[in-house]
């Protein structure tokens, strides 16, 4: 800093000044001093800053996968929205984890970030006990936990699978199986089975029909051999619901491989609308859980708390859409 100042014929507060952004120094002085900052390769140091302000500039979140689009896409609407005010995501990757995911929290809150977003209502204990004493704003998304930590911005992947369940119902399919889910790591995941099997019984119809497909994240590979399964085991079975979108590619595939007409013999529906769920041949029927207004509504969400215009714990509820397409009846 002292090099800047130097160069630029200012002080070191000056300067401070003028990468905070503060009124007290002119638009000139400012282009100035970035100018040199520039030439030198100087990164202002906030460090101290931070201290005194108490304001970090940066909002921790989780995720589970790094590959996964639709957690790519949330990631992607939170950074936009957050980035008109200058604040920047730390990301941890929790792996389906929960015990990892209280790990990384911990590690995230000792940065002191001004916000922290999880993803999914699913903690250990101790984590919860950490968010809740965080004093800062907690966002679950991607879930409606029913005892909140803080705010939520998510849907219930239970009903949204209860929802695929009744229409292929009311399209006279009866046989109907679920693929994936079985794993305690993938909660998301065992809410949508659970939905799945809360759905069969109320229309009076069998729910055991339920395929494991390994652990999170379901591959497509994984989802062809879990559908090799199911056709060996049940091969009356006239439509599968599949955790997710890979999955269903995965299925769909299987199901080629062995001559099986889908939707003539089967259908075949998945979860998340992945790019690949709306090209492949046929196209896959699945739910939209729209993974980037979770982002973006996440952002909006923590800016109007950090402005004191959210008093208490809100809940945003996301309406995922049923997108029916060529691979069910």
């Amino acid at each position: 800093m002292a090099d800047v100042a130097r160069l630029a014929g200012v002080s070191p507060m000056t300067v401070s000044r003028a990468f905070k952004r503060e009124a007290s120094v002119s638009e000139p002085t400012r282009e100035a001093i970035l100018k040199v900052a520039d030439e030198l390769g100087y990164v202002f140091d906030s460090t101290a800053s931070s201290l005194r302000s108490q304001k970090t500039d940066f909002v921790a979140a989780t995720i589970p996968s790094i590959n996964n689009a639709n957690f790519a896409e949330t990631v992607r609407g939170l950074s936009e929205g957050l980035e008109e005010r200058g604040l920047q995501i730390l990301l941890g990757y929790t792996d389906y984890d929960i015990c990892k995911e209280e790990r990384l929290i911990e590690q995230l809150l000792r940065r002191r970030p001004e916000a922290i977003v999880v993803t999914g209502g699913h903690h250990t204990p101790r984590a919860k006990r950490l968010l809740e004493n965080a004093s800062i704003p907690v966002v679950e998304t991607w879930d409606l936990p029913e005892a909140p930590i803080g705010h939520v911005v998510g849907f219930s992947n239970a009903g949204a699978v209860r929802g695929m369940v009744d229409h292929l119902v009311a399209r006279g399919l009866r046989r109907i199986a679920f693929i994936g889910g079985d794993e305690s790591r993938d909660t998301r995941g065992a809410d949508r089975r659970a939905g799945f099997i809360a759905a069969m019984q109320a229309h009076g119809l069998d729910a055991t029909r339920l395929i494991a497909a390994g652990a999170p994240p379901i591959s497509m590979r994984e989802g062809a051999a879990a559908m090799g399964r199911l056709l060996d085991s049940f091969p009356d079975t006239e439509a599968a619901i599949c955790v997710s979108d890979l999955s269903a590619f995965g299925a769909l595939t299987e199901c080629q491989r062995r001559g099986v007409e889908v939707p003539g013999n089967i259908s075949i529906a998945g979860f998340g609308d992945y790019e690949i769920a709306s090209i492949c041949v046929p196209s896959l029927t699945t739910i939209n859980p729209y993974p980037r207004e979770i982002g973006t509504r996440t952002a909006a969400l923590i800016l109007d708390v950090l402005d004191g215009k959210q008093a208490g714990p809100g809940t945003f509820a996301i309406r995922p859409e049923l997108l029916i397409r060529q691979s069910s009846r």
